[in-house]
């Protein structure tokens, strides 16, 4: 059939309709092969195909393709439909690459020149079919060759607006998929200007790009707050009718006001009094509106408003500055929580959790009590009810513990499953963190072993076990509860835990009753033995023979029981080692050294509850404890929130099953560690993911503002070492890798982000205090503002040491986490003594040398009481350390070291000798160093002396 222009390609509207036709899949595809033989014999034989005809023949096998048939021919024809002039053929161009054409392909580098030609065009409809291409296709190539040129036209005053519009969400799909390869801060201030732009398009597209930017380079896009405090007092103040082409509803440009108050959402509250007024105006506002009759009945016209509404109510929390406007947004979202619509209540119940942690709004919520407990018996549906849990524990505090606790016990008996485990660690950090009377927190943490079981993880039982060993006026209720506990028929294995260690311990104290004599609690828990798991099993032989110390009279019994051939001959070993050795220490020591040995548990360590830890690392997002209650001279800096009230400060070491019974306090149970391990363990309860360290030591050296913290030890760690961590807290680990050669020195700095969530706006920053710029060149290379959860970025940063120097240049770290801002500072680990080369010399020239060096400045000397056992080949570890060679055979005392090295700076090379001369009988050291330049050997004195 001859091709008629116009006639909107009846080609391929007949082929379509074949194909609708077939009666089978063999016809289907028999058609499309003829149809495909025929494409092909056209784009190789007919030189003469006009443009029409291609898009044709390109319509047909897109159109093949996405039947699910592959096609492998006809992509140079689609490029060269690009550089037609006319819309259809450009546009099916366009099409048939974005869709069939990989990033990848060959064929790339000339469809990235027909789209310059066409951003470069004046004609707006082949700007945007471009600009289209590349946000679908996206690639890396494509942001490098392109991403200078789109904003251009985003800023350009002769761009059409509806090409504006094209360009901002084009740099804004670009800057997601390839974020390394495009720099936009030198259009930061045009971009920002575009808020001010008179169409209202255009002003939602580049708000879009903006709170992007803005999360990566806050400081960089502050000037955008004053504009869109502006721009959104202009849509809340007008009326719908003001705004008819963007009025949804009878609501002005909800997706704007909402895009707006995101982007507010990236700052703290304004600081200019005018527009901080303003944007409390425009708040307001918005609350009032919320509260007028519907213009509509229409659904659109609620979810538009309440869109508006609950964003706004975002903002309101995030500034937390203003106590009106936070009440006014509880007692609006108190509203929603009996509303008929079931995203209504679950948006109110998780808005009011945030507004829970405000000291302004928290009695607000608190009224709201019996509404969400009704709501959590009665809601239908589960993430509702899971809201309605997390409201509960963040509204709670010492007045309504009790009352919240009971209420979340019974309703645990029958709740979701999915949400058991979560209940259950809420209510065990309830019960501990505001219990005033000990004997009810014992009494909750075992009802809820009753009532779920399954669910109570090991850190529950735990903790419930450390706080009552650390409290003396309750062992003797927990013993006797926990005993009357286990005599229940069905009992659950987490309670015979708890009752097997707390009886172990403090069983004498209710030994007194007949009804709990030590007899009747053996027979108890021997009585639940064989019911345990080979791990709890275990643990019961430790109970076994702490009483064999409590109670002598029982001791053959229990002696009866551990020779006993299941345990002498267990197929589990350590069960068979504890039962062998417990016998054999029962049998073997006498009366005092049993008592020794297995004397009462020391108290636990203070440090944070790992019950609290591990309910952070299931849902670090909806976690109270995340989220500090302010104070009224908040401003979103950690260093000025004021924490939550504080836990009970006993605290859960990480737990080892002991296999050693004899320790001078041993912990026969397995809830105790050496106190390195609790040191070392320490930081693995407050993080919800383990970042794997590249780096081989630990230190730390950093100052986080407006916290002290402690002595600069840690600096000086680095003074024989390169590598290492040189701050870690819960959110970030820094590390660094140093490599050092004459005067220059190359930093390798790992920033590993410890949570699961993005660390935004992250700005490290290397800055040289006072004469420290004209001693050191710095080049720090730039790190993406945005670190994944989990993930590390590297910073590589290049030093020339010009001159000596005293002081060491500081990395101010600075991001948002949790909407609040994080400063750390850190001194980097660049001191004189890493620039110093060792140099060999023979004893003659040693001393030559160190007799013309013999002016005072040139000399510094130190006598020096030893903190470390003098052993030479540790002594000689930390010369070498410090760059500083050792010279053999000088020093008639083979005791004594020589050393020499000299100091490479731009400016000059500085010759050093020293001489460590150690006195073991005194303890002391003599350290005499020195220098060709005036000052130097002091200031290597001081960094040596550290180290000894």
């Amino acid at each position: 059939m001859p091709a008629v222009k116009g006639d909107g390609m009846r080609g391929l509207a007949v082929f379509i309709s074949d194909i609708r036709n077939c009666k089978s899949k063999e016809a289907e595809i028999k058609r499309i092969n003829k149809e495909l033989a025929n494409i092909r014999s056209k784009f190789k034989g007919d030189k003469t195909l006009d443009g029409y005809q291609k898009k044709k023949y390109v319509c047909k096998l897109l159109f093949i393709f996405l039947l699910g048939h592959d096609i492998d021919f006809g992509h140079m024809e689609a490029v060269n439909l690009l550089s037609s002039n006319k819309y259809l053929e450009k546009h099916i161009g366009y099409l048939f690459i974005s869709v069939l054409v990989s990033a990848s392909s060959d064929l790339m580098k000339l469809v990235i020149q027909s789209i310059k030609n066409d951003l470069a065009s004046q004609n707006p409809v082949h700007n945007n079919l471009a600009l289209q291409c590349i946000a679908n296709i996206g690639s890396k190539e494509m942001a490098e060759a392109l991403g200078q040129e789109i904003p251009k036209l985003l800023i350009s005053g002769n761009t059409n607006d509806s090409v504006k519009q094209s360009a901002a969400l084009c740099m804004l799909r670009l800057i997601r998929n390839t974020p390394e390869t495009i720099n936009m801060s030198e259009w930061a201030s045009r971009i920002i200007h575009l808020l001010n732009d008179q169409h209202m398009g255009v002003v939602t597209a580049a708000v879009s790009l903006m709170h992007v930017l803005s999360t990566k380079n806050a400081e960089e896009y502050k000037g955008c707050v004053t504009l869109a405090v502006s721009r959104l007092s202009r849509i809340v103040t007008s009326a719908y009718t003001d705004l008819q082409d963007y009025t949804y509803y009878f609501v002005p440009a909800p997706w704007l006001s909402v895009k707006l108050l995101r982007l507010l959402q990236n700052y703290p509250p304004p600081d200019d009094p005018a527009v901080k007024n303003r944007l409390t105006e425009c708040l307001e506002t918005i609350l009032n509106k919320a509260q007028e009759p519907p213009k509509s009945k229409k659904v659109q016209h609620s979810n538009a408003k309440n869109a508006v509404l609950f964003e706004a109510i975002n903002l309101i929390i995030h500034m937390d500055s203003e106590p009106n406007l936070l009440v006014r947004a509880c007692n609006q979202l108190g509203q929603f929580l009996q509303h008929r619509e079931t995203n209504l209540r679950y948006l109110a119940l998780e808005s009011m959790c945030l507004l829970a942690t405000s000291e302004f709004s928290h009695d607000a919520v608190k009224k709201h009590q019996e509404t969400v407990i009704t709501a959590l018996k009665t809601e239908r549906d589960v993430s509702v009810r899971q809201r309605a849990v997390d409201l509960l524990y963040a509204m709670c505090d010492r007045a309504n513990v009790e009352e919240i606790v009971h209420e979340m016990l019974s309703y645990l008996e029958m709740a979701d499953y999915s949400i058991r485990e979560e209940m259950v660690l809420k209510v065990a950090i309830l019960a501990e963190k505001y219990a005033v009377d000990y004997a009810w927190y014992v009494d909750t943490i075992l009802n809820l072993i009753r009532i779920a079981g399954d669910y109570v993880s090991e850190e529950v039982w735990y903790r419930v076990i450390q706080i009552v060993i650390n409290r003396n006026d309750v062992q003797g209720y927990a013993a006797k509860t926990v005993f009357e506990a286990l005599q229940a028929p069905a009992c659950h294995e987490n309670m015979v835990k708890v009752g097997g260690y707390i009886l172990g311990e403090f069983g004498n104290l209710i030994a007194g009753d007949p009804r709990s004599s030590p007899m009747v609690q053996f027979q108890l828990i021997h009585s639940k033995f064989h019911l345990c798991s080979i791990p709890t099993r275990q643990l019961l032989l430790s109970t076994y023979v702490k009483f064999i110390n409590l109670f002598p009279e029982i001791k053959s019994h229990i002696q009866q029981i551990l020779r006993a051939d299941n345990h002498l001959r267990s197929a589990d070993v350590e069960l068979q080692q504890r039962a062998v050795e417990y016998m054999q220490l029962s049998t073997i020591a006498t009366t005092d050294v049993l008592a020794t040995v297995l004397e009462e548990m020391p108290a636990f360590p203070e440090r944070e509850s790992s019950i609290l830890a591990k309910l952070k690392k299931k849902r670090p997002d909806n976690n109270v404890e995340n989220r500090p209650l302010r104070s009224p001279a908040h401003t979103n800096n950690t260093e000025q929130a004021v924490a939550a009230p504080p836990v009970a400060k006993v605290h859960v070491p990480d737990i080892q099953v002991s296999t050693k019974p004899v320790a001078s306090t041993s912990d026969l149970l397995g809830l105790t560690a050496s106190t390195s391990s609790a040191k070392s363990s320490a930081p693995s309860a407050n993080y919800s993911g383990v970042l794997i360290d590249v780096l081989n030591d630990i230190g730390s050296s950093v100052s986080v503002t407006g916290i002290d913290s402690g002595p600069d030890d840690s600096f000086c760690k680095f003074v024989c070492k390169n590598n290492g961590v040189l701050f870690e807290n819960d959110l970030l680990q820094i590390g660094v890798k140093s490599e050092f050669r004459q005067n220059l020195c190359r930093l390798h700095l790992f920033y590993g982000n410890k949570t699961s969530f993005q660390l935004n706006s992250f700005v490290p920053d290397v800055r040289s205090p006072g004469v420290l710029a004209t001693q050191l060149s710095i080049q720090a290379k730039p790190v993406d503002s945005v670190i994944e959860g989990g993930a590390q970025k590297q910073q590589l940063i290049n030093i020339e040491c010009l001159a000596d120097f005293v002081e060491a240049p500081v990395l101010l770290v600075q991001f948002l986490y949790n909407n609040a801002v994080q400063k750390i500072h850190v001194r980097l680990p660049v001191m004189l003594c890493k620039f110093i080369e060792p140099a060999q010399m023979d004893s003659a020239t040693f001393f030559q040398r160190w007799k013309l060096l013999c002016q005072p400045s040139q000399e510094g000397q130190k006598i020096i009481k030893a903190k470390q056992p003098m052993d030479h080949e540790q002594l000689k570890a930390k010369v070498l350390g410090v760059n500083l060679s050792v010279l053999d055979g000088i020093d008639p005392n083979p005791e004594n070291f020589v050393s020499a090295g000299i100091i490479h700076t731009a400016s000059a090379q500085i010759g050093c000798l020293a001489r460590l001369e150690p006195n073991r009988p005194a303890q002391m050291y003599r350290l005499t160093i020195r220098a060709s330049k005036d000052g130097v050997a002091a200031r290597l004195c001081d960094l040596l002396e550290t180290q000894l």
